[in-house]
């Protein structure tokens, strides 16, 4: 196998541990970068073999400095976990390029339209993948008149920002909530809100932003990692969302629908997406799943990928170097459970072994 030095953006994320194993699990000898804009605390930063920090990407040093780091450490490929980051790194590829250093990232172009979900709900439309009924709204008139449009308020609506993520500014509008319920019997992430609540919130805000108003869908959750290569698709894994929290799966399981696997492909190859690609449905009143939003990078939970028997990650960096990859046998129906568990660090912050394991 050939020697190869990997380098990872966002290091910190709450996904990264699961990508790093990945990596590992695929190549034994890898050597794993990790980068990110705050090192400490960081539970993924303790298991690479050599961390750095760097500014946040919309810092103008941001590509030199990971591009100085890239050089002094031979690095063949950049893995980015960094939302924000995604583009930086599409209008640099060139520049890394010329140092022999390959970034799994999509072009700036479909990286336009993947990352907004008003721009990704009109391409689908337009390419007949479905989608929920949905609006770009700009003022609290126009919220009003499409929410009625939608069915409101027989029927649930939610809004979020087009350019978000990780359920910021995602709201479900559903007037018949038990307030003193809920606020009594749940942590305080519940995505619920009334409809005049809203309103009133939007009123005494000196703005209106743009939202993304669509209908409520209320079936099953499912996120789907996809690998493809300069546009053309190579293997997707779809995996329930079982149990959700702060936008983090805990709970998921492998899911072979072929609906779900054949939207994924028309979405990938029409937009000629490139390298790990997340994509989110849910299904509708019917039973149809429809895209509700798509991350154009690799997602935190790709590791039930690698434990169905396809490593999403590390296949990715094989197909980015030239290389074969082995052949596919997913185990479908493989289940994953996160859970809390404590990791413990040195004076300088090197991760050291389980004190309790003496005990």
């Amino acid at each position: 196998m050939m020697e190869r030095t990997v380098l990872i953006t966002g290091a910190g994320a709450p996904g990264a541990p699961g990508i790093i194993k990945s990596l590992r699990n695929g190549d034994k000898d890898i050597k794993i970068i990790g980068v990110d804009a705050a090192l400490s605390e960081s539970i993924g930063i303790g298991m690479v073999d050599k961390s750095y920090k760097i500014p946040l990407a919309n810092h103008p040093d941001f590509v030199n400095e990971v591009l100085k780091i890239a050089v002094s450490e031979s690095v063949d490929v950049i893995i980015p976990l960094v939302t924000r980051e995604l583009s930086v790194f599409a209008k640099a590829k060139d520049i890394f390029a010329e140092k022999g250093i390959k970034i799994i990232v999509s072009d700036h172009a479909q990286l336009d339209i993947a990352n907004n979900k008003y721009k990704l709900m009109q391409f689908c439309k337009s390419n007949d993948i479905p989608v929920p009924d949905f609006y770009l709204v700009k003022s609290i008139d126009e919220f009003k008149q499409k929410a009625y449009k939608l069915g409101y308020p027989e029927k649930k609506i939610c809004f979020k920002p087009p350019v978000s993520n990780g359920l910021r500014g995602f709201r479900i509008i559903d007037d018949s909530q038990n307030k003193m319920e809920s606020l009594l019997n749940e942590k305080p992430n519940n995505v619920f809100i009334g409809f005049e609540e809203f309103i009133q919130i939007a009123k005494d805000s000196d703005f209106f932003p743009e939202l993304l108003l669509m209908e409520y869908l209320p079936g099953e959750e499912y996120s789907v990692d996809v690998l493809a290569h300069q546009g053309k698709y190579i293997q997707a894994i779809p995996r329930s969302r079982d149990k959700i929290k702060m936008g983090i799966s805990f709970v998921g399981r492998a899911i072979e629908d072929d609906q779900i696997l054949n939207y994924s492909k028309q979405l990938i190859e029409k937009l000629g997406l490139h390298g790990n690609i997340g994509i989110q449905f849910r299904r509708d009143t019917n039973g149809i799943p429809k895209i509700i939003e798509s991350n154009p990078r690799v997602q935190g939970t790709i590791v039930l990928c690698t434990a169905a028997g396809f490593n999403m990650v590390h296949n990715a960096v094989k197909l980015n170097m030239g290389e074969k990859l082995p052949e596919c046998n997913i185990k479908w129906g493989t289940k994953m459970i996160r859970y809390w568990e404590e990791s413990f660090f040195d004076k300088d912050d090197n991760l050291i072994c389980d004190e309790t394991e003496h005990e």
